[in-house]
């Protein structure tokens, strides 16, 4: 039997990139977790030229529950764990964050009571840049800074991320944490910040760019550092095939951990500039001040990708092929812009 792989969230934006990536550059088979509550959506794999029945197992399992003995038949063994299902919208974290904290924090629980069992030969918990809180301007965060998370969705990321470090301390989980920042392409819910851009220049409507107005009438626009979702799959592979467990002992004090970044920081008025160029259709927008219009909301993230580069890993796809491939496809599959 070949490797076998467990991915929860595969039918999301970013799972079912990865389920792609992974089917055209191994030669694993792959069983999907999902729950199917928001953002999932089976057309994501079963729309994909690549997709193979024979080596794409999907399962529907709602991990605000835990594992029971007859799902765990049928997912089988498993040599790895990507544990990437959360909810991930940051206003629906502010508007309903109870509910919200309660489904992350239960998810990674339940996976994480499933790999005690299981024992796989990793555990890759999939978190974001949010949990560091905003990035002051020229510092781009390294691995393993303390944690100041600004909204429940990041504060429920963090709390996956604690859960997880003590599973790997205390139970011996064979954990590694990723963390990313704003990945963007094909088949993005039409709620994220490019696909809405997208639409907005389209109609002709105005785009709100958010940054904050210095004391000089100046703007400071805010910005990320953007990366394409293949890139970010072909980052996991590259740390499932290539990165050795690290247990906990006296001289290892923490759980191996990479930020996977993209290659520059670009603002959200670039973005849209960039959009409206590749659409040749100039944007209407205006600039309004970021936490005034969305409390909760950090000017600026980054992260410092250095530590992952070094290892060895490169990313497939340049930020300009990225938008141009996302962007094109999408004008030739305007069924993705709509809920």
């Amino acid at each position: 039997m070949g490797t076998r792989v467990l991915l929860t969230g595969g039918l999301g934006f970013i799972g079912s990139h990865t389920v792609e990536h992974w089917l055209r550059n191994t030669d694993w088979e792959i069983i999907v977790m999902d729950a199917l509550r928001f953002s999932g959506r089976i057309e994501r794999l079963t729309d994909i030229e690549c997709y193979n029945p024979d080596r794409v197992k999907v399962v529907w399992h709602d991990l605000r529950s835990p594992i029971h003995n007859q799902l765990k038949e049928t997912i089988g063994p498993v040599d790895y764990i990507v544990n990437m299902a959360s909810d991930s919208h940051v206003d629906r974290s502010i508007t309903h964050p109870v509910p919200f904290v309660q489904n992350n924090v239960n998810l990674s629980l339940n996976m994480l009571e499933y790999a005690r069992e299981v024992q796989p030969e990793k555990f890759i918990q999939i978190s974001t840049d949010e949990v560091y809180g905003p990035a002051p301007h020229g510092h781009s965060h390294v691995e393993g800074e303390v944690l100041r998370p600004s909204n429940p969705y990041s504060a429920s990321k963090a709390a996956q991320e604690m859960i997880a470090f003590s599973y790997w301390r205390t139970f011996g989980v064979p954990l590694i944490i990723t963390n990313t920042m704003n990945n963007f392409g094909e088949r993005q819910h039409p709620e994220k910040y490019v696909p809405m851009v997208m639409k907005r220049i389209l109609h002709q409507e105005e785009i709100e760019v958010h940054g904050k107005q210095r004391p000089d009438g100046e703007w400071d626009i805010g910005a990320r550092v953007w990366l394409h979702a293949r890139n970010h799959a072909d980052a996991v592979q590259f740390i499932l095939k290539n990165v050795p467990i690290k247990y906990y002992d006296d001289d290892t004090p923490e759980p191996e951990r990479f930020n996977i970044a993209g290659e520059r920081e670009i603002n959200n008025l670039e973005i849209v500039e960039m959009i409206g160029a590749i659409l040749e259709c100039p944007p209407l927008y205006k600039l309004v001040d970021f936490h005034t219009s969305r409390p909760g909301h950090d000017l600026r993230y980054s992260l410092d990708g250095t530590k992952l580069k070094e290892y060895g890993w490169n990313a497939p796809m340049t930020l300009e092929e990225s938008f141009d491939k996302t962007i094109n496809w999408t004008m030739k599959h305007t069924e993705w812009l709509t809920e």
